[in-house]
């Protein structure tokens, strides 16, 4: 298998809706063996998830990771709060950015690397009402001139 093999586990698309996203960062994750193992088989989500720097570390809250079946008294506390794995300087620069007006710090994505687990970060910044309202509009002309096309190609 090759090193640089990539499946997506979860995948955090209100993030993108809700937010700009300024910067992303790839960051490992602090997990136990049967948590592993459910989210090889795909059971997570990140929709409610969120990120904070506390002490210099980075944690991961509310990341909902589903108890593995044959993992009886092994398994952990689904909402356990995960270390995120970061180098110092990424650390450094995300709570620098943080210290700005606006910004905060939300999961995109989790995948496997390998065999590694990996979760994507992006440094994000508020959408208002109006934003989401141009994007949303913009999908529709976008899926309007994607169906006009197809009806005009079809003959």
């Amino acid at each position: 298998m090759p090193k640089d093999s990539f499946k997506l586990i979860a995948n955090n698309k209100k993030a993108r809706f809700d937010y700009f996203i300024e910067d992303t960062f790839e960051a490992g994750i602090s997990l136990h063996g049967t948590e592993v193992k459910s989210l090889r088989m795909g059971k997570c989500s990140v929709k409610e998830a969120f990120i904070r720097i506390e002490k210099g570390e980075v944690y991961l809250y509310n990341m909902h990771i589903s108890p593995y079946e044959k993992g009886n008294i092994f398994n952990k506390d689904p909402l356990r709060i995960k270390k995120l794995l970061l180098h110092k300087y990424e650390i450094n620069k995300i709570a620098g950015q943080l210290a700005a007006k606006g910004y905060t710090v939300v999961p995109l994505q989790v995948y496997l690397k390998g065999s590694l687990v990996k979760v994507e970060i992006g440094l994000a910044r508020g959408k208002k009402l109006y934003d989401k309202r141009q994007d949303i509009a913009k999908k529709d002309q976008r899926r309007e001139a994607e169906k006009d096309f197809k009806v005009k190609n079809l003959y």
